[in-house]
């Protein structure tokens, strides 16, 4: 296909330009060309989102199959590069989020539950879960059936500027005993960027519309699982000490918190970890294993470092303690007796 990413270099617009290339479309991409220089065998044209006229300019009168676009902030952009572009793409895919999900989400809850409201029009980026459903309303008014959104659970994989999994392979990295948040137990439910992008791309192609969630089942791994396996990729001895969720809640330690194992004042959210993504597996959607998650992970910082922290998001490293993290873990060890 010929695919226009809107972005293309950080995490999820990077990982569909990489699975677009491998898959031998033909890519083209539009930022402003200040984060990272394209990828061999990229078009890249250069534009302010922001600004309509500049995007105009910058797409001329071309075409394409496929749009992919990464947009989380202001919903009018949204608008404003969906509305320009009906009528000469066939699809537009919106990578959006289960924020727009009205809170508290319910347990296995599909896309019929109650969403948050939007306004497609709005210049507003406080409030992530009502940009992202603006920009979905944006998108689907421009697109109707050609309109893909993809509402994303916990995006983990390659190029993740958040700072889970990146952190937590530097702290598996020190070695040493490493507090974890308690239960190992306790479901994870995640999607990794390569998988979302290789399935937005083929619904593209197969001109799938419609809202869809897109996670891996529940149950799919726990967060024993995942830190137990990023070990074993990065080869560290390290101990892992389970805290329970009440004891980091009672010394107001977030750990937990960067995977959504818990939050303040509720220590163990529902409907986080078991989304119903049925939907989604019926129409084609496939999971690399953990450790092939995990691994491509660690390769892409022991190439190119630890990412940027992002201004919007504060990462692990802004909030975590080494100080605490001994107090924690002293509590741990003294009610074991140990």
């Amino acid at each position: 296909m010929r695919v226009l990413v809107m972005g293309g270099t950080h995490h999820v617009g990077r990982a569909v330009v990489e699975v677009a290339l491998r898959r031998g479309d033909t890519v083209t991409t539009l930022n402003r060309g200040q984060s990272r220089p394209p990828a061999p065998g990229v078009e890249a044209l250069v534009a302010d989102r922001t600004d309509p006229g500049a995007v105009r300019q910058a797409l001329g009168g071309r075409s394409w199959d496929a749009v992919i676009d990464t947009w989380a902030w202001a919903p009018s952009v949204v608008r404003d590069s969906a509305q320009l572009l009906a009528g000469r793409a066939e699809h537009y895919g919106y990578v959006s989020s289960r924020a727009v999900y009205a809170w508290p989400w319910p347990a296995g809850a599909d896309e019929s539950a109650p969403l948050v409201a939007g306004d497609p029009g709005s210049q507003d980026a406080t409030d992530y879960a009502a940009a992202k459903r603006g920009g979905e309303l944006a998108v689907a008014e421009a697109f109707g059936e050609h309109a893909l959104l993809a509402r994303a659970g916990m995006i983990l994989g390659p190029y993740e500027d958040v700072g889970r999994i990146p952190w937590w392979l530097r702290r598996l990295e020190r070695g040493g005993p490493v507090l974890a948040p308690g239960p190992a137990d306790a479901a994870l439910q995640y999607i990794d960027a390569i998988d979302l992008a290789a399935w937005m791309l083929t619904a593209a192609e197969r001109g799938t519309g419609g809202a869809f969630n897109l996670a891996g089942p529940a149950g799919h791994t726990t967060i024993g699982e995942l830190l137990a396996t990023a070990s074993q990729v990065i080869g560290s001895e390290a101990e892992l000490v389970w805290a329970p969720a009440e004891l980091l809640e009672r010394e107001n330690f977030p750990l937990g918190m960067e995977f959504g194992l818990r939050y303040p004042g509720n220590p163990c959210p529902t409907g986080l970890h078991d989304a119903g993504v049925s939907a989604a597996l019926a129409a084609g959607l496939t999971l690399r294993p953990l450790r092939d998650t995990l691994a491509d992970t660690w390769a892409w910082l022991q190439r190119e470092g630890d990412p940027a922290p992002r201004p919007d998001t504060p990462s692990p490293a802004q909030w975590f303690d080494p100080a605490q993290e001994q107090h924690v873990l002293t509590l741990v060890r003294s009610r074991r007796g140990t």
